[in-house]
Formats: structure tokens, sequence, C-alpha cells
């Protein structure tokens, strides 16, 4: 049986997995680029639970400002540091493959994956708020 893609445990789950990636480059072929998209993913996964929660509808997107816009526009008083995640955007499609940008330096993964954290941990709590 599918998970159901309407049961926000569900993303909150798959933004875990994205985020458990992010934070464990094991091998020395692996790039910090992919490891900043698992962190875009993260957090993208997790905004869009607490979408799915608050019953608002959103678009096939990567755009985190807009997940958190749509969040604002809810009602939902969305912290600062977690506003800031919206830095993220750019990996979700950038540096996924070859010459498309920039390579990513260790200080932006760390803040990558600093952000994925900070979203993942605030929905986590939001949702567990809502008696999900």
């Amino acid at each position: 049986m599918r998970p159901d893609s309407t049961d926000p445990l569900a993303w909150l789950a798959r933004a875990k997995s994205n985020l458990a990636i992010a934070a464990n480059p094991t091998a020395p072929e692996i790039y910090l680029e992919d490891l900043c998209f698992e962190a875009q993913q993260a957090a993208e996964k997790a905004l869009k639970a607490l979408l799915i929660a608050r019953g608002v509808p959103f678009p096939r997107t990567h755009a985190i400002e807009l997940l958190l816009s749509l969040l604002q526009t809810s009602g939902l008083a969305v912290p600062a540091p977690v506003l800031e995640a919206a830095r993220l955007t750019p990996y979700g499609t950038l540096g996924r493959y070859p010459g498309q940008d920039d390579p990513v330096s260790q200080a932006e993964y760390e803040e990558a994956l600093g952000l994925a954290r900070q979203v993942v941990a605030w929905v986590d709590q939001e949702l567990q708020a809502q008696g999900c």
C-alpha cells in the first residue's frame, strides 16, 4: 500500500529522511551540492507537511519562499530563523548537474544543513501542537 500523500506525518518522515542523508557525508565521492539538495528537499517537504496539516493547497514547486509565504498567509507566524530557509531554494535545482553552478563550499553546506534542521524541527513542533 502506498503512503497517503495527504498525510502530513508521511511528508515529515520523508523530510527527516532527506535531512538524515544531508547530514551524513559518508563517502569522499559525495558532492556537497548533492547534500545541499537533500537539505533543500528536507525543508521543502517539511513545509509541505505543515501546509497539508493546515489544509492549505500548494503548487508543485521547489520555492521555499513561496511555501513560507503560503504558511504566513494562512495565519501562521513563521519565526525569523525559519524564514531564512528561503536561501535553500537554489539548491533544489542548481548544482544537481555538472556546470550549472559554482561548487558549494564547506561553509555553505553547513549553513544549508543548519537551515534545514531548523525548518524540520520547527515543523515537527508545529505538527505536534496541532495534534498530528
